[in-house]
């Protein structure tokens, strides 16, 4: 059976895609991350920064596709791993999760630990919809599942560390 192909888009989901500029960042760099996972991905460009610089600046956009960061983790096989980290802050029908901006520079999908500060900063990506838990498991979907299901919230999603449980 064929892969179901989501997006987000004409799905009933609202999606908001951030990222946060600070100091020194090149705002070129960042929308270049941004744009690689997310093409849709459309705001203002601030300018370069000038030194010494100190600021934090939102660039945000939404109704942004995410057929490409779907693509992504079906291609590099985290399936399991992106259904973790697209629900472990679902509360009702919205959630908020984060991927690395120097992992979607190189167009790859890496999640930050839970309380760290990564270098290089994050893109926030905010779905709400109704049955997004369903949604997200369906976008997360692959064969595997066939042998040993996954659902939201199960015994066999990873440690708040990131570490693996092991079910085998």
């Amino acid at each position: 059976m064929q892969r179901l192909k989501l997006s987000g888009v004409d799905e009933g989901l609202s999606v908001i895609v951030s990222t946060i500029i600070t100091g020194a960042d090149s705002p070129d760099k960042v929308m270049e991350a941004v744009c690689r996972l997310f093409p849709g991905f459309s705001c203002e460009v601030p300018e370069e920064p000038s030194f010494p610089v100190d600021r934090n600046l939102v660039l945000a956009a939404s109704a942004v596709p995410l057929d490409e960061f779907l693509s992504a983790i079906h291609t590099q096989r985290i399936l399991d791993t992106s259904l973790d980290a697209m629900s472990d802050n679902l509360q009702d029908d919205s959630t908020i999760f984060h991927i690395l901006r120097q992992a979607a520079l190189a167009g790859k999908v890496a999640y930050p630990l839970p309380g760290k500060s990564p270098l290089g900063g994050v893109i926030t990506i905010e779905i709400e919809g109704t049955d997004l838990a369903d949604w997200i498991e369906a976008a997360t979907w692959h064969t595997g599942r066939d042998t040993i299901p996954r659902r939201v919230g199960d015994d066999y999603r990873m440690q708040k560390d990131g570490e693996a449980i092991t079910w085998h």
